[in-house]
């Protein structure tokens, strides 16, 4: 299984050559087929869908978005955090797409999940994303964003899954964050996809 996300360490690799099941966040559907997509943000649910309703074969969204879209195919709701919130990080409402992307993935039972694409950090302060200057998308010119939710929320999600593998594929030069120093998460390079 792999876990997509948009950073811009995977704009070379062809999502196409990895087999197995792919989830994926946003506006990959733009490019590639994907089996699950994940968007939380109303505006790339309606994109995704409207645009791109053949390149995955569910959406995964927030429960909120459900009731409105109701019309729409293939939309189900992502998982609820498998944990009782403590503190505002572990509000659903604050959960991103990546973050409930590897939840997705821990809960679908595949024992290995593979991620990528998955930087965290900005460019030179400046944002990391494969889709900048796109639609929906920050300019490339605007700060990066501070990733500390998203680093606790998936360190929550390694927590929480001690017997699923989780692998990053990043380059040489990324660090795992502090927090996600668990038994079952390890960093590889990605040539070794």
């Amino acid at each position: 299984m792999y876990i997509i996300g948009n950073g811009e360490s995977r704009k070379n690799i062809n999502l196409n050559n990895l087999g197995g099941i792919k989830i994926a966040c946003n506006a990959v559907c733009r490019d590639y087929f994907v089996d699950h997509l994940v968007c939380v943000d109303r505006r790339m649910v309606d994109e995704a869908h409207t645009f791109y309703n053949y390149n995955f074969n569910v959406i995964y969204t927030r429960s909120d978005w459900l009731e409105s879209r109701s019309h729409m195919e293939k939309l189900k709701c992502v998982p609820d955090i498998p944990y009782k919130p403590k503190i505002r990080q572990d509000e659903p409402f604050q959960w991103g797409s990546g973050p409930y992307a590897v939840l997705l993935g821990a809960t679908l039972g595949s024992k290995t999940i593979r991620m990528i694409g998955f930087d965290l950090y900005g460019n030179n302060q400046k944002v990391n994303n494969i889709y900048k200057d796109t639609k929906h998308y920050d300019s490339s010119t605007k700060s990066a964003v501070d990733p500390s939710y998203w680093v606790y929320q998936i360190a929550k999600v390694f927590e929480c899954f001690p017997n699923r593998k989780f692998i990053l594929h990043n380059n040489p030069k990324w660090h795992l964050p502090d927090l996600w120093n668990y038994p079952n998460v390890s960093l590889d390079n990605l040539s070794n996809l």
